[in-house]
């Protein structure tokens, strides 16, 4: 075969050769990109998993490269740019997904205080032990300030704590209605002979 001919038969060979002779310094730098926007996208709260696996195959990427495998570490990097972009699209979701989640229960606990609020002032408890009645006033006051609690952690995006507390506020709020129930039920009707 000429040498002309050869040339352009075997640059192509030593092009992709020489790409795999260098650490893949690009795609390890798009790796960290989608790390560090996974990380600002709230990534290792709401996808944790998937944050791990994407930190996970950077730092296997980074010891490739000390091994001079360079395919392995390109490989590597390529896959943890893609688990980081799915991990900020989870993340994403999940958020949105427990911001929900808080303001249904936050709406719920609110709802039950409103209805405690309503049963307490109910003028056919009048006949029970005022001490009774303002204990579970105060109580619900109490609550009242927990739920509050909870709106302002709903605010500040912090949805596992918001849950937390207005799911505990609804819980002691029927606790603290249930003796009242018993009161406000009706005697049975009397058969009639």
């Amino acid at each position: 075969m000429p040498r002309a001919l050869r040339l352009p038969c075997v640059l192509p060979l030593f092009v992709l050769l020489a790409g795999c002779a260098a650490p893949p310094s690009k795609e390890m730098n798009q790796a960290q990109g989608a790390l560090d926007a996974a990380r600002a996208a709230g990534a290792e709260q709401y996808a944790p998993a998937e944050f791990a696996a994407a930190a996970g195959a950077l730092e296997q990427s980074e010891e490739a490269v000390i091994q001079r495998d360079y395919r392995l570490a390109l490989s590597l990097a390529i896959d943890s740019r893609s688990r980081a972009e799915g991990a900020a699209k989870a993340a994403v979701e999940n958020r949105a997904k427990a911001r929900g989640d808080a303001e249904r229960v936050l709406a719920e606990a609110n709802a039950l205080l409103t209805q405690a609020r309503a049963r307490l002032a109910d003028p056919t408890l009048n006949k029970l032990p005022r001490r009774t009645l303002a204990e579970a006033r105060d109580a619900v006051d109490a609550e009242e300030k927990t739920l509050q609690e909870a709106r302002a952690a709903v605010e500040g995006n912090d949805y596992r704590r918001a849950t937390d507390l207005a799911g505990a506020v609804s819980t002691r709020i029927q606790e603290i209605l249930a003796p009242f129930e018993k009161t406000a039920a009706p005697p049975p009707p009397r058969k009639r002979r």
